[in-house]
């Protein structure tokens, strides 16, 4: 099983994304200008704080926030209330509030994609990608498992790098575990908040965030998904390759949960601790944006937003198991057609 799930994240993605050319300067500046598409979470004033700070690490030296594109979401009420606060927050730092997308690309090197709506990235980010800028986008990467697959399609047919991944993901001793510091990983269980937005599969909206902790720590492999649901908790179950088990668990009020969770290894179960904060990301994308190389493998993504299609598909068949195999196999399929309707013609 974990060869034919290789097999078939490989046929889907070359790698040369990985790879791919970082963001070139304007000839004679050494500034490397950032834009930021979407005003309608607290993400784009922090991170423009981070990159803008006067004593930023040396990571993010010579990287500037230089401009930004407000629209976000066009009908989900708390991100369309966010636009006007959040751009005039980023206008009063000096940051140009430009009124296209166009616009922004030609004025930038590299993009944060924040738009907290996942729905429109896919067709955000091709403008970015056709001009072959580097590109981050922000949780979560697409409102589909389609959209996703087409979105690292697409990077690879312009040659154009991007990523992904929640904060959550930096959490020190998430990373830690991830190069062995409990031995050999042999399970691992997270927690985070896990609040539902109807537009979007239920662990796209926020559960993301425990699942990004959850897969920084297991890696690759996942086969099945097994989620159990009741009014204020998800409990979601994977079976990894070798009988490994990570489980995720989702708090909605009345339960009052943070974020961190448990690693069981070969030599110690190790605390992942909680949420210290996003400036680890932030430095990790920088380094993506001077090397172009991604931090986080397309592959590792994809399969993340497979395990959170696979847990919808799981509870809306009473908790039955939901093999990961097939779904990215149809989501590549439905996104080879996507992208033709978009303009964009991928290998079969």
């Amino acid at each position: 099983m974990r060869r034919r799930i290789e097999m078939g994240l490989v046929g889907l993605l070359v790698g040369a994304i990985c790879t791919a050319g970082r963001a070139q300067l304007p000839e004679g500046t050494s500034v490397l200008r950032v834009g930021i598409i979407g005003l309608d979470t607290s993400h784009a004033e922090a991170f423009a704080k981070e990159i803008n700070a006067p004593a930023a690490p040396a990571a993010l030296a010579g990287l500037r926030v230089t401009a930004a594109y407000p629209p976000g979401s066009r009908d989900i009420a708390s991100s369309v209330s966010r636009v006007p606060g959040y751009t005039e927050a980023l206008r009063a730092m000096g940051i140009a509030i430009v009124p296209t997308l166009d616009d922004l690309v030609a004025q930038v090197d590299a993009v944060l994609l924040e738009t907290n709506d996942g729905r429109p990235h896919l067709e955000q980010a091709l403008v970015v990608l056709r001009a072959r800028k580097p590109l981050f986008i922000d949780k979560p990467l697409a409102g589909s498992l389609t959209d996703a697959v087409a979105i690292f399609l697409a990077a690879e047919h312009f040659q154009s790098p991007v990523f992904t991944s929640s904060a959550l993901r930096f959490v020190p001793a998430a990373q830690q575990a991830r190069q062995g510091a409990a031995g050999d990983v042999l399970g691992c269980d997270t927690y985070s908040p896990c609040t539902l937005e109807p537009t979007h599969p239920d662990l796209y909206w926020y559960g993301i965030h425990g699942v990004e902790l959850l897969f920084a720590v297991m890696g690759t492999g996942c086969q099945q998904v097994q989620r159990v649901s009741t009014p204020s908790t998800d409990l979601v179950v994977g079976l990894w390759e070798g009988g490994r088990v990570g489980t995720f668990r989702g708090t909605r009020p009345p339960v009052q949960g943070g974020y961190g969770g448990t690693v069981f290894g070969s030599s110690q179960t190790l605390d992942l601790g909680s949420f210290t904060g996003y400036q680890p990301l932030v430095l990790a994308i920088g380094e993506f944006f001077r090397s172009g190389r991604v931090p986080v493998a397309p592959q590792e993504t994809l399969e993340l937003f497979a395990f959170m299609t696979a847990a919808d598909q799981s509870k809306q068949q009473g908790g039955v198991v939901v093999q990961l195999e097939p779904l990215l196999r149809e989501a590549r399929v439905a996104a080879v057609q996507r992208l033709r309707e978009l303009g964009v013609t991928v290998g079969e």
